[in-house]
């Protein structure tokens, strides 16, 4: 499952089984990007804390499924299989629309963007592949763009946050050998309105 030790539900003790009792799926395990995590489990709580607060919380005002859309083509970008397929999968139910969640999936992958975006969301886009991608390159001129196109300062600072969350995650799961493999892909803590509610839908 991973290329380091990894402790499984049944033989969790102390602080790990309670945070695994926290983010338990519906068929009794745990996500794998939380479980590498198994061997520090304070390293398990600040992600899970920093992913429901920045993806999955009610103070934020962009619509849940384009941040999900940003963290995708992040994942995308970092070739990230793992988060690309979990959150893809996230979004695909956000959209509830299967010929709009293709169009982005089939857009992400073919850098065709402008295919199913509109100019405010490719705007978002274009400063997190810069951020992903080309960090040292980002200017003042970034945000003023995203301005421009009609995001304001709060909002982007949520696209930054998800973009710098998904390149940490991504870096999370495959720097450690992470993969898909008994893992519920799309299952997530979700619940925005509490923040604090780590169980999977």
């Amino acid at each position: 499952m991973a290329w380091v030790k990894t402790i499984n539900v049944k033989d969790a003790t102390g602080k790990l089984a309670q945070l695994y009792k926290r983010i338990l799926r519906p068929d009794g395990n745990v996500d794998n990007i939380m479980k590498i995590h198994s061997l520090r489990p304070h390293t398990l709580e600040g992600h899970m804390y920093i992913y429901k607060y920045i993806l999955h919380h009610s103070g934020n005002k962009i619509d849940k499924w384009f941040l999900e859309a940003i963290g995708t083509y992040v994942s995308y970008l970092n070739q990230c299989e793992y988060c690309f397929e979990h959150h893809y999968k996230g979004m695909e139910r956000l959209v509830d629309n299967q010929s709009k969640s293709d169009a982005i999936r089939n857009a992400i992958m073919a850098n065709t963007l402008d295919h199913a975006f509109d100019a405010k969301q490719m705007a978002a886009l274009s400063y997190a592949s810069k951020l992903t991608i080309d960090l040292g390159n980002i200017a003042e001129q970034d945000i003023v763009d995203m301005r421009a196109a009609g995001w304001d300062d709060g909002e982007i600072v949520e696209i930054n946050q998800v973009s710098a969350y998904f390149s940490y995650a991504n870096r999370t799961i495959m720097g450690l050998g992470g993969s898909l493999k008994g893992d519920i892909v799309g299952l997530s803590p979700n619940k925005n309105d509490a923040p604090d509610d780590w169980s999977h839908d």
